[in-house]
């Protein structure tokens, strides 16, 4: 290699070198200059707590290892604190494929009812039996039988009486003694005869053997089997009428649906021999024993039957709707609440495409609504009725739920409540405390901001001192008036709070 040639390559060997040192030197200067304004921002934020991911709900004081997996503890900011604390956002582009609709909480009383199948039978109420006074001997037996329908006052049977014949003739010829007529009187009743045949009697002037005995009612002959001939007893059955111009629908309800009902309460039927009409009736009666086996309770339900259209053994469906007056209390769409098991939640809807999950206690259903016995939910809130599964599954992925419980109920203001919390940040006006539950307000343990009463309140309270807080409500949230410490720092290892 002749030396002008080595010279050249040996001088841009050298500038190549030169450019990358000086490019080395010149990226160092400016990865020195940005590092500051990059971590500016993190500095700046306050961090209220470490926690696992795989294990949201325990919080930690201090980084380091997780106890729980082999993985780093993560940061949570205040600020990030303070946006759970109002909710969790999802994209819109996510609320718009899940097909979210909202209702709308309500204020009223429900109406509950249930839907039973049933039988048509007699009203006992309407029930007549004829029975004989006196001995005698059946003269005629009319052409009737049982399931015959009579109408009120047809003749049933003719029956000789003997003894009856001796006391209308004592009876005639005694007529012109009063006293002594009187007493024969008194002998035809006792013996069975009724005042309107006695007056018959005057007004023939002839003794009679034979009676005919009338139908008392109009109905159906359910016992009837007289013949010619036949001895009867006195107090013997000779026909037994049921009525019907009224009938019983007998049903049997589960146990659980029975205890809402009261005797009054409207009833619909439907009958599958009358397809297309609704019949109108009332809770007749509610049999006080329960069936120990079906662990139901038989209902009879009164309907009129004025066309005679209705009859015993027909197959009914009936609806027994509870009237009693109610409270109005808070109703939500049964479709939005989902239970988990152990608990019951209702996904409520704020502001700028933000959602709470809130904790509440369901009552009875009906007409698609629920009752709300507690939670804290409003009047008029906008709650989530379609889609809130996948919401909740959403919120549970980024331990949403696990982190922040449920909303906070509302603590009326004037009154002073008392918790105990570790103190996580500070501010002058503001302090942030991982608190314990308050049973007063059913509030769950959570780390929370509370505005303080006064400013520079806590300046003596750093983070890690447990402290007690006693606070009252404002329009703008909590607010803590008077602070108490308790101990210098949350025992644990190595300062971490489980």
């Amino acid at each position: 290699m002749n030396k002008p040639r080595f010279n050249t390559l040996l001088s841009l060997f050298l500038a190549l070198a030169a450019g990358i040192f000086l490019g080395w030197r010149l990226g160092a200067h400016n990865a020195h200059e940005a590092t500051p304004a990059a971590n500016a921002g993190e500095t700046a934020r306050k961090v209220l707590y470490w926690y696992d991911p795989m294990k949201p709900d325990a919080h930690f004081a201090q980084p380091g290892k997780s106890p729980f997996m082999d993985m780093e503890l993560v940061p949570r900011y205040a600020d990030e604190a303070q946006s759970e604390n109002s909710g969790f956002g999802l994209a819109p582009a996510f609320t718009q494929n899940l097909g979210v609709k909202l209702g709308t909480v309500e204020k009223g009383a429900l109406h509950p009812f249930v839907e039973v199948s049933g039988s048509v039978t007699f009203d006992e109420h309407g029930v007549s039996v004829v029975q004989a006074r006196t001995g005698g001997i059946v003269e005629r037996a009319y052409p009737l039988a049982a399931g015959d329908r009579v109408r009120a006052g047809a003749p049933l049977v003719d029956i000789r009486v003997p003894e009856w014949f001796a006391a209308q003739s004592e009876y005639l010829v005694l007529q012109d003694v009063p006293q002594l007529a009187a007493a024969a009187r008194s002998r035809l009743l006792q013996l069975g005869m009724t005042a309107r045949q006695i007056g018959e009697l005057e007004r023939r002037g002839q003794p009679r053997a034979i009676v005919t005995l009338y139908a008392p009612r109009a109905g159906m002959l359910s016992e009837f089997a007289l013949r010619q001939g036949m001895t009867v007893m006195p107090g013997q059955t000779l026909a037994r009428i049921n009525g019907v111009d009224q009938v019983w629908i007998e049903a049997r309800v589960p146990e659980a649906e029975a205890a809402r009902l009261a005797i009054g309460d409207k009833a619909a039927a439907r009958l599958t021999a009358l397809p297309g009409q609704t019949l109108e009736g009332k809770i007749d009666a509610l049999i006080p024993e329960l069936d120990r086996e079906t662990r139901t309770l038989r209902v009879r339900v009164a309907l009129p039957n004025p066309k005679g259209i209705l009859r015993p053994g027909m197959l009914a469906f009936v609806r027994l709707e509870e009237t009693q007056n109610k409270a109005a209390v808070l109703l939500v769409p049964t479709d939005a609440v989902i239970a988990t098991g152990k608990r019951h939640v209702v996904i409520a809807a704020l502001e700028e495409g933000r959602f709470i999950p809130v904790e509440v206690t369901p009552g009875i259903e009906a007409d698609g609504k629920t009752e709300i016995l507690s939670g804290a939910l409003g009047e008029g809130e906008r709650i989530v009725v379609s889609g809130q599964f996948m919401i909740d599954s959403e919120a549970s992925l980024r331990g949403v739920l696990a982190r922040m419980g449920t909303r906070p109920a509302a603590a009326p203001p004037g009154r002073i409540y008392t918790g105990v919390g570790v103190v996580q940040s500070v501010a002058e006006d503001e302090i942030v405390l991982a608190h314990e539950p308050v049973p007063e307000l059913e509030w769950p343990a959570m780390t929370m901001p509370f505005a303080l009463a006064k400013p520079g309140l806590a300046h003596d309270l750093a983070p890690g001192q447990k402290a007690r807080f006693h606070f009252t409500a404002t329009d703008e949230g909590p607010a803590v008036e008077r602070l108490e410490v308790l101990a210098e720092r949350e025992p644990g290892n190595g300062g971490r709070r489980p």
